[in-house]
């Protein structure tokens, strides 16, 4: 008999749902990150100038709405960066 852990190998990741925690995992990190920031929490300020740096073109800023729009960027990135990834796997499972 197959131990559980047998059974589900090779069966690929379902890409929907791991994109969608990808996103909302980098989301929260993102307004997390900002919140941080906001109330001068060691390490932040400069994490958040490296977010500035890539997002600041779309709105970003280490503001009240800034919290929101890094928390979209975040979701966005994480959903489609992770989700390719998890199509690519699955892609290169089917290959054997």
């Amino acid at each position: 008999m197959l131990h559980e852990s047998e059974k589900m190998a090779g069966q690929g990741l379902n890409a929907l749902k791991f994109a969608t925690a990808a996103g909302i995992w980098l989301g929260v990190i993102a307004a997390l990150s900002t919140i941080c920031a906001m109330l001068n929490v060691p390490g932040f300020k400069a994490f958040t100038s490296m977010i500035v740096s890539v997002y600041g073109p779309y709105g970003y800023s280490v503001t009240f709405l800034g919290i929101f729009i890094g928390a979209f960027w975040g979701f966005a990135e994480g959903f489609v960066h992770v989700g390719i990834f998890a199509l690519l796997y699955n892609w290169l499972l089917k290959m054997k």
